[in-house]
């Protein structure tokens, strides 16, 4: 009895004939196919909710991150506005701030909205006026130009349009479009509206479909005169070289404007819209962990069943001298096994799809003849997915995790059954 006892002791874990019993285990047989069907259940789950978790995080970062480039490629990180008198020295202005530390460019602005029309129909639209080497600089426009040419916008009476306004209006470069602000000429009778045809120069598009369908850009001097605002201009956007240190560049930006502005950061204009897609971020990974966790209860109420099942086996390898813990490793392999296949296939799965998401949703939609990702209605005309290997490797490991607990208690109780019970009742 004590050699056995010795002999038992001296078992190395995960001896190979754990391996051995798992494997059977794992494996459909006639007697215990029920259970195969479950634990093929939870591996179907587990690998659905991983790749999910995977995809769905690596879409709404594809998300953040095309919004945020496009916003912020077009709009300001930081824009100063005027306090107490129009900003009639904004050339000053802009060139002191320009000489700051970590400012890529100050562009002094002129917005206005007017309404943009031609011989097929009409938009509302957003004006901007700026200089030629500010709208050079503005790589989201100047790389993106499809039509004509940016060449002599300062000089000429041209304006650039986005490329879904050139289509609403049908209209190309080189036509005409007319802009009506409802602000013009002062007479004896009121103010009466300023209606001028421009030339298109040249058509813009981003990727953004409200920016591409409601921005119009003019000459700055054009669109002062346009706009009736003689000297002055609205604000100067200022472009750092990193929007995530805005706070950094506050107060050298209002010490260098050397007059009272007032400041608003890319966070304030936004934070509605960066706020709401950072909450149903939030929630669709919690809704989506509960796929992962439901599969990992299938493992739970598999392994009891065959814990259930292999009574007899139990206790006959309890008396051959399998030690408890030996009894209790076979079942956690046994359940392990499903979790770490199934992560590791919904990770490769995830990632798979990941990579290649945009052509699978061209595929789908050419399957199904409908538009699945609609530019209007999400804003950007292609689906982008950006991989975060931090958020990736969490999913993993959460999947892992809660795999391994959830063979913990069908394990324990394996190793707790008593051998002289178990033959009793069989």
């Amino acid at each position: 009895m004590d050699e056995t006892m010795n002999e038992t002791a001296r078992t190395p874990p995960f001896a190979p004939f754990e391996w051995l019993l798992s494997g059977r285990y794992l494996r459909a047989r006639r007697k215990e196919g029920f259970i195969s069907v479950i634990a093929g259940f939870s591996f179907l789950g587990i690998m659905l909710g991983v790749a999910t978790l995977i995809i769905v995080m690596a879409v709404m970062n594809g998300f953040r991150k095309e919004l945020l480039d496009k916003i912020l490629g077009l709009n300001g990180h930081l824009l100063v506005q005027p306090l107490e008198s129009p900003l009639t020295d904004w050339k000053d202005v802009a060139e002191r701030i320009s000489q700051v530390d970590g400012i890529r460019l100050a562009a002094p602005v002129v917005d206005g909205q007017a309404l943009a029309s031609s011989a097929f129909n009409a938009a509302g639209v957003l004006v901007r006026g700026m200089r030629s080497a500010d709208l050079n600089n503005l790589t989201s426009i100047a790389k993106n130009i499809k039509q004509g040419t940016m060449e002599g916008f300062d000089e000429g009476q041209g304006v650039i349009i986005g490329r879904r306004l050139a289509d609403q209006l049908s209209l190309h470069a080189g036509d005409t479009i007319t802009l009506v602000a409802p602000k013009g000429a002062v007479t004896p009778m009121g103010t009466t509206p300023r209606i001028k045809p421009y030339k298109v120069a040249a058509v813009f598009e981003i990727g953004m479909s409200e920016y591409d369908a409601s921005f119009v850009f003019m000459p700055l001097p054009e669109s002062q005169a346009y706009f009736n605002r003689k000297d002055d201009v609205t604000a100067i956007e200022v472009f750092t070289t990193n929007p995530d240190r805005i706070d950094a560049f506050r107060k050298s930006v209002t010490e260098a404007a050397g007059r009272p502005v007032f400041l608003v950061d890319w966070r304030q204009r936004n934070s509605t819209f960066f706020n709401a897609l950072q909450v149903e971020r939030n929630v669709m990974f919690l809704i989506l962990t509960m796929i992962v966790l439901v599969a990992a209860l299938n493992i739970v109420s598999g392994l009891i069943m065959l814990v259930k099942d292999k009574g007899q086996d139990i206790a006959i390898l309890r008396t051959m001298g399998a030690s408890q813990g030996s009894i209790m490793r076979i079942f956690l392999i046994t359940g392990a096994a499903i979790g770490v296949v199934g992560t590791l296939t919904g990770f490769f799965v995830g990632m798979l799809i990941c990579l290649n998401i945009e052509s699978i949703r061209q595929f789908l939609s050419w399957m199904t003849n409908t538009e699945l990702f609609s530019p209007e209605l999400y804003f950007l005309s292609r689906l982008p997915a950006e991989i975060d290997f931090g958020e990736t490797t969490a999913v993993v490991i959460m999947a892992l995790t809660l795999s391994f607990l959830a063979t913990l208690y069908p394990s324990w109780r394996a190793a707790r059954l008593d051998p002289v019970d178990a033959l009793r009742y069989e």
